[in-house]
């Protein structure tokens, strides 16, 4: 099964309102195994560079300003992540700006049925807990520490790693046959996981036979704990 974990960076928060994508980095996954396949670019967005965006990626607008236009790369980004499954971190917002992008430059839009959003998986492992990238990859031992601020290929990277401790850490690519027919729903199982049925604990009866052999047993016992106090008939 391919997987392509993915993240972006972009001007802000909202694609709708002028907001464009700078960055994109993809890892490829295989049966949830990195195979050193990446597609990794940074795009000339055609506007400024707000400074509270630039203090989270360090992607200013006079770096950026010789980069390729977002469609001038589209078809090799199209063509890299084929029709695989796609894990983003807040999946939405991803999304929200690659399909944006596509739009603007006439392209089909990514099927959301494709996304694997890994908040929604760690929201239903871990409860109350903190979701943040950073967050989650200190839970699972997740070395970041060559993090110093947001890029994409590098989250996207760290986001692999996530994903694999996520869905069932590195024992998954220890069985001995692949399921080629697995869908999403199996990348996301440990979702539905959570909240699995509690079965009822069953019932054993001893027989006739076997409490008269424990009656018979516990009679041989001399000065049985569970009898002191009592009188005796």
């Amino acid at each position: 099964m391919r997987e392509i974990v993915f993240d972006t960076e972009t001007t802000g928060l909202d694609p709708l309102n002028g907001d464009r994508l700078v960055e994109i980095g993809c890892i490829e996954l295989v049966n949830r195994m990195p195979t050193g396949a990446t597609f990794h670019a940074y795009f000339n967005p055609q506007r400024d560079m707000p400074a509270q965006a630039e203090a989270v990626h360090g992607l200013s607008a006079r770096f950026l300003a010789d980069k390729p236009l977002f469609a001038s790369q589209a078809d090799a980004l199209l063509e890299f992540i084929g029709d695989s499954h796609m894990v983003a971190h807040n999946a939405r917002f991803d999304f929200g700006f690659l399909n944006a992008e596509l739009e603007r430059c006439g392209k089909a839009i990514v099927d959301l049925a494709r996304m694997i959003d890994t908040v929604a998986i760690a929201r239903a492992l871990h409860p109350g807990a903190k979701h943040s990238l950073d967050a989650l990859c200190t839970r699972y031992g997740i070395d970041r520490s060559h993090r110093v601020k947001h890029g994409a290929l590098l989250d996207a990277e760290l986001l692999a790693q996530l994903y694999v401790e996520l869905t069932g850490g590195r024992q998954i690519g220890l069985t001995l046959v692949a399921d080629q027919g697995e869908t999403v729903a199996a990348s996301t199982a440990v979702v539905a996981a959570v909240a699995r049925p509690v079965r009822p604990a069953r019932l054993f009866s001893p027989s006739e036979g076997e409490l008269q052999r424990h009656q018979a047993f516990i009679a041989k016992i001399d000065n049985a704990l569970w009898l002191e106090g009592e009188t005796a008939p």
